[in-house]
């Protein structure tokens, strides 16, 4: 079976992989930005390498893009403060690569080179790792196999797997349980995600739940967020903050009407609103939104705030830091695909809104199970949902506690996965 999947991923599945990145990358700069880094992915680590003490253990991280990065981030920092040892932090996508290479705490950056037999095994020999550390999901086949025969112990962290996962279907399975097969630990985010990976086959030894790093970053980024004022205090003094975060157009055609009502009936709520593509069309259009309703303020001209009912956010990286203003918040993508980061909300002890596309956050349905967070499915509930927790401080109160005792119950991933790397470096 072995000699049967090797075959059809390196002579199918691979070529036909390489052909359509090619090609998209064509139209998408983002490919292209990825394909033509890796091309001196060898010369640079060699280069790169002479700077580093070679005596020192090498421990390598790597993470698919920017998102799993930030799960690893906890993890390599403590790991850098207790033990002398070099960091190797790679990526698949250039947008991981290209804003984490002034990232402090790494000896070494680089792509993930093209996943072929020889690349791996090329890579592996230049970089001579003592353990590889995989955030998340993105496991490489002959790079996972070149590992194996090389004896370098792997191991899958902030691993989840759903239970309707295609990975499981019938063919796919078989082919997943060789390859999780040759890791050495799969450390899960919670219980049923290990159960899941046990249905491979595999026993405690190999799979155990750890808990997630999104927990320990986020609490980590909060703290540093609380010291930062980025709005002036006499601007939300006795306002109510509403703050819509990472929004996309579906989200906005639902919770926009909701907010206009709410301030027809409440003199003092505030929105500020943090689209996740703060393009000048998608703040023109949120602009337009309100012509002629309520009053706008994009969060650059502030210093001339004049009692707008809706700041709207034009910069990048600062919706954590917005998150501590909010007394409710909602946490966009849930009306589009896919919901972001509900962690940043609730760690400040803010009750969260979203719609009903959740499926994606492990933590987006317990919170709504808990009754830290609510789901809405129309711009009706959105209404309700806004009117009952603004006008109700109890209810805010109770939501919010729950929100933030869930985030703090749940610190800790960290530390168990750095005592299971302990074991073997």
């Amino acid at each position: 079976m072995n000699l049967i999947f090797n075959i059809f991923y390196n002579y199918l599945v691979l070529p036909l992989l390489y052909a359509a990145l090619r090609f998209a990358g064509l139209f998408n700069k983002k490919i292209r930005t990825g394909i033509l880094g890796r091309k001196r992915v060898y010369e640079d680590l060699i280069l790169n390498a002479t700077s580093i003490n070679k005596n020192k253990k090498l421990i390598w991280f790597h993470s698919s893009s920017l998102g799993e990065f930030e799960q690893a981030k906890p993890i390599i920092e403590k790991l850098k403060q207790e033990k002398n040892v070099n960091v190797l932090i790679t990526f698949f996508s250039p947008s991981g690569y290209e804003n984490s290479k002034k990232y402090p705490f790494a000896d070494l950056i680089s792509y993930i080179p093209f996943d072929t037999k020889t690349n791996a095994e090329k890579f592996i020999a230049i970089t001579n790792p003592t353990l590889a550390v995989i955030m998340r999901y993105d496991v490489w086949p002959n790079m996972i196999t070149s590992l194996k025969n090389k004896n370098i112990p792997i191991y899958l962290v902030d691993a989840t797997l759903r239970s309707n996962s295609p990975r499981k279907y019938p063919l796919l399975k078989s082919f997943h349980k060789i390859l999780f097969g040759s890791l050495s630990k799969i450390l899960t985010v919670s219980e049923s995600d290990a159960n899941e990976f046990k249905s491979f086959g595999f026993d405690d030894k190999k799979v155990g739940a750890v808990g997630d790093t999104r927990f320990d970053r986020v609490y980590q980024r909060s703290l540093l967020a609380k010291s930062k004022h980025l709005i002036k205090s006499d601007i939300l003094q006795n306002k109510k903050i509403f703050v819509a975060g990472s929004t996309w157009e579906q989200d906005e055609e639902v919770i926009f009407p909701a907010f206009l009502k709410l301030v027809s009936v409440d003199d003092n709520v505030l929105m500020i609103v943090a689209p996740h593509e703060p393009t000048l069309l998608h703040l023109e259009k949120i602009e337009n939104e309100f012509a002629g309703k309520v009053k706008t303020i994009r969060f650059s001209h502030l210093n001339n705030y004049s009692n707008e009912r809706i700041i709207i956010v034009d910069s990048i990286g600062i919706l954590l830091t917005l998150y501590t203003y909010a007394n409710v918040a909602y946490v966009g993508g849930s009306f589009k695909q896919n919901i972001h980061n509900v962690l940043e909300a609730a760690v400040y002890g803010t009750p969260v809104l979203f719609g009903p596309k959740i499926e994606n956050s492990q933590e987006a349905m317990k919170l709504a199970e808990i009754g830290g967070g609510f789901v809405i499915n129309n711009k009706r509930q959105a209404y309700k949902n806004f009117r009952r927790l603004f006008s109700d401080e109890k209810l805010r109160a109770k939501a919010g506690n729950i929100s933030a005792t869930y985030v703090q119950s749940n610190i800790g991933a960290t530390q168990k996965i750095l005592e299971a790397i302990y074991k073997v470096i």
